[in-house]
């Protein structure tokens, strides 16, 4: 889920004033300082919590974003770019399903297949389903941290997909909490079981935890081939994606300057190399932005470049992509939940402002 100059003083005391846009959907009045939404979403029923963003390859107008309503009758809700939901795409039942990620192209039953990944904290399991209709491919759950007895082990959180340049792909998976010797995180390999469902197999285990809180953010980058996570109240831990680049830390960074926990890490891409690493700092209701390149001569040196206060409160998670969509979303869309039940969508451009690089 989470120093100098540049920081922004972020607004504590929101006034909440409601306004209509042109979907029917609340956009937050704030100070004029902060970023509002084009849109906010229609509510889910009980916590609204990680949003994950589906491009359609054929017409990314008609792309998604899935959200995960975390409760113990929970589920995953599916909108629109307006926000709006989709109601005969909702998973409904889920049991406190956590955090969510998407990859593209799994092979199951001989065919590609896009896939939306959930952690289903209560059940220990994670959930898989096709997309864009929205159906189970997991044979009903599949059992991770199996093994693990000391409370919390096995209650899910966090999640990221990485597809490697082979097309395997990859769930690196958290949990509430872990040990503290390096293998906090478990990663494995998602295949097809023979039937067209998906199975899962361990392929290591890593990823430093500091004690103080949880793990729950996280997110890889495709091109490069790093994860990112957030371990809170400390920082941004970076890791090699690939499971056979090792296990060593290659970066903590974000260590200052956050009001609380550090949370949701989105990435921005504005070429193979170059672009954005976002980090919710969710108890100013803000993020800070660092330099997904790292600074010249140091490739994991992520500096900061600049805070941005958002309307979306208390923030656990986000996502964006930087292609454009549609007349809205022309330089790419950034979603962001907020604790009232809904989540954000903002315009990349508003989020860059003057100070960061959009895509034309």
């Amino acid at each position: 889920m989470k120093k100098n100059n540049l920081f922004i003083v972020c607004v504590l005391a929101v006034c909440a004033v409601s306004c209509n846009n042109k979907s029917g959907n609340k956009r937050t009045a704030q100070d004029s300082s902060t970023v509002k939404p084009l849109y906010v979403s229609d509510p889910v029923s009980m916590d609204s919590d990680d949003p994950a963003i589906w491009i359609n390859p054929n017409d990314p107008a008609q792309s998604l974003v899935i959200g995960t309503d975390k409760d113990a009758n929970g589920g995953l809700y599916v909108y629109n770019l307006q926000g709006k939901v989709q109601g005969d795409k909702v998973v409904k039942g889920l049991k406190r399903p956590n955090n969510v990620d998407i990859a593209y192209g799994l092979q199951l039953g001989g065919k590609p297949v896009d896939i939306a990944v959930t952690t289903e904290r209560m059940t220990h399991r994670l959930r898989i389903f096709s997309l864009p209709d929205m159906k189970p491919v997991d044979n009903g759950g599949i059992d991770v941290f199996v093994g693990e007895t000391l409370p919390e082990y096995r209650d899910l959180m966090g999640i990221a997909l990485y597809k490697d340049k082979a097309g395997k792909i990859y769930a690196i998976v958290g949990r509430k909490t872990g040990p503290v010797d390096g293998s906090y995180l478990w990663q494995y390999l998602l295949e097809d079981n023979g039937a067209g469902q998906v199975k899962a197999t361990l392929v290591r285990k890593f990823g430093k935890y500091s004690g103080k809180k949880e793990i729950e953010a996280i997110a890889v980058d495709q091109s490069l081939g790093f994860i990112y996570y957030a371990d809170e109240q400390v920082g941004v831990r970076q890791y090699f994606a690939d499971p056979d680049k090792g296990n060593e830390e290659l970066a903590l960074f974000a260590r200052e300057g956050f009001a609380e926990d550090h949370e949701g890490i989105s990435i921005y891409q504005l070429t193979d190399s170059t672009g954005y690493i976002l980090v919710s700092d969710q108890g100013a209701n803000r993020f800070q932005v660092f330099s997904r390149e790292g600074a010249p001569g140091k490739p994991y040196e992520h500096r900061l470049l600049k805070v941005v206060n958002v309307s979306a409160t208390q923030s656990d998670g986000s996502e964006v992509v930087a292609i454009p969509l549609n007349k809205d979303f022309q330089h790419g869309l950034f979603v962001a939940m907020s604790d009232d039940k809904t989540f954000h969508f903002y315009r990349w451009e508003d989020i860059a402002g003057k100070e960061l690089k959009q895509i034309p």
